[in-house]
């Protein structure tokens, strides 16, 4: 889309070369998977496959926090290792926050928005400053893709192919300066009175981020606050910190005032004390809806605002109209994006009885033709989970589904020919029933259900029968019925014949999947606060 588009046009060609191998990997039969990889490979050997290294990124100061402009020293002098999932081996150590850190990074972000210039600035002199952050972000795209896959495992033509749009997030919401409505004028009322609406920033934002697309998640969250007026206090996870490093140089480099971007690590106990603490006005936080649940009973304690981005077990509706080879060859897309360690995954796949059987071979056939590798090989589909914990995790909820009575008909155990790092075939469950744990809970891992339901009524019933509301597709070659099923669906996001989400729109989730919306104008609203302004006369510069 537009407005990811990326300023350094080199890197939005290797991005779309990328992007058509995954295509490749996605759509088509194995043979001609491996023709068509094989010619873009050759077209971009001196640019695409140059990118499909390991080669370390470059993060200056692991060992440091980077609070009110500078970059510190931990008060405990703490640390934490980040294990590569592939090898199993340290990729880096970085330092961990202890209870005064946080206060001295909540501390900086207070001064700044009390006393320094950033929410004094014009929108479009901060939007100035996005757009530098993003030309910056394009510039270490390579590096950051790498960083993705060395921390988390993710594939890493997917990384390529998605890290240059993440820049554009910081453009997208710089262009909103001069279109979004931050201040409305009404109109004299009977009485004289001129009112103004003014929109204007939270305060003090504290962004917690998840590890499995953290540059992503900061992206959205950090931008819209940033355009907003806010300052931010940023907590990266300690599966993947690197992005909110290398964020923190990006900052230095151009010249954001001090006390606006503030980076710190820290574990759920410390953690807590940042969303705890007086002076953050704001929570913005994806994770799971156990932690949110948390976060958003101690932000109603002390009446603080919160967006909060969880989990999913969102639903599949593949009508009897829909060609099943082709609905298993794009839910196949979504098990192994990521390694299906993504919230709005398409888990639970419903499907008229008399069409299970047909349709669970066509997923063992989809699922049987990804290949489970090295992330940094350019022919690999899925790479490892990201923790030892996260595989141990998927390997329970496994076991729950056979012991519940669920048929395994692909995957569920890990590689035989790979004798390192977190990696699990993908898994296909048949004959489910929405009432076993494995179609309750979310697992976050490439492992789908597969649910007959007698009919269209019973199907809807079923993808609305959850405590979850993220994201849900409809299968159907008709575009009129897709949209009637969508408006039934209790869910943020419904897609049409495959995984889809927009954040150029809005993202978010119904139910216990979280509060409020990210991406789009939807996800500046949050960073914002309504005033109202009356007046005895209309001022002469309005």
């Amino acid at each position: 889309m537009h407005i990811f588009a990326s300023a350094n046009e080199i890197n939005t060609c290797l991005s779309g070369l990328n992007l058509y191998i995954d295509l490749a990997y996605i759509l088509l039969k194995p043979s001609i998977r491996q023709l068509i990889v094989g010619l873009l490979t050759f077209i971009g050997r001196f640019s695409f496959m140059s990118l499909i290294s390991p080669e370390q990124p470059n993060i200056r100061h692991p060992d440091r926090f980077f609070i009110g402009g500078k970059w510190v020293n931990s008060v405990g002098n703490s640390s934490f290792d980040v294990i590569n999932p592939s090898t199993e081996e340290l990729f880096m150590r970085f330092s961990k926050a202890q209870p005064d850190d946080i206060d001295r990074a909540v501390g900086a972000a207070r001064e700044a928005f009390d006393y320094g210039p950033w929410p004094r600035m014009s929108h479009a002199e901060r939007a100035d400053y996005l757009r530098a952050i993003s030309s910056e972000m394009s510039k270490r795209a390579h590096e950051l893709a790498n960083l993705w896959t060395l921390e988390v495992g993710v594939t890493n033509h997917v990384a390529q192919a998605i890290t240059p749009q993440i820049a554009g997030v910081f453009d997208y919401y710089a262009n909103l300066a001069h279109t979004y409505s931050f201040e409305e004028k009404h109109a004299p009322q009977a009485g004289g009175e001129f009112g103004l609406l003014v929109r204007e920033p939270v305060g003090v934002v504290g962004a917690i981020v998840a590890w499995n697309g953290a540059l992503g998640l900061i992206a959205w969250k950090v931008a819209p606050a940033l355009l907003a007026g806010c300052t931010v206090v940023i907590k990266t996870s300690f599966e993947s910190p690197g992005s909110g490093w290398i964020l923190a140089e990006i900052a230095e480099k151009v010249g954001l005032p001090k006390g606006v971007i503030n980076v710190v690590a820290a574990d759920r106990e410390v953690s807590e004390l940042l969303v705890r603490h007086p002076d953050v006005d704001k929570i913005t936080f994806t994770g799971s809806s156990e932690a949110g649940k948390r976060i958003g009973s101690i932000c109603a304690e002390r009446v603080a605002r919160c967006t909060l981005e969880l989990g999913g077990k969102s639903p599949a509706i593949i009508l009897d109209d829909y060609d099943l080879e082709k609905a298993a060859r794009s839910i196949s897309m979504s098990a192994r994006l990521l390694s299906g360690q993504v919230c709005s995954s398409l888990t639970r796949l419903i499907v008229s009885r008399h069409r299970h059987d047909e349709f669970v071979d066509a997923l063992c056939a989809a699922f049987g033709e990804i290949k489970v590798g090295d992330p940094f090989d350019a022919t690999t589909d899925m790479g490892p989970l990201a923790t030892d914990l996260q595989r141990n995790r998927v390997e329970s909820y496994i076991r729950k589904g056979i012991d519940e009575g669920a048929k395994l008909v692909q995957g569920g155990t890990r590689p035989t020919y790979l004798d390192r790092g977190y990696f699990i075939e993908p898994t296909v469950f048949g004959d489910v029933d929405n009432n076993m744990i494995v179609a309750r809970e979310e697992i976050f891992g490439p492992v789908v259900c597969v649910i007959p339901v007698k009919d269209e009524m019973n199907a809807i019933e079923i993808a609305n029968d959850t405590v979850f509301g993220l994201n849900a597709s409809v299968f159907t070659d008709d575009v009129h019925k897709a949209k009637e099923f969508a408006r039934t669906l209790k869910s943020g996001t419904v897609g049409h014949n495959s995984f889809r989400t927009d954040f150029s729109i809005a993202f978010g989730g119904f139910k216990q999947s979280g509060i409020g919306r990210e991406g789009g104008t939807e996800g500046l609203s949050p960073f914002l606060e309504t005033k109202t302004i009356i007046l005895d006369e209309k001022p002469t510069d309005d």
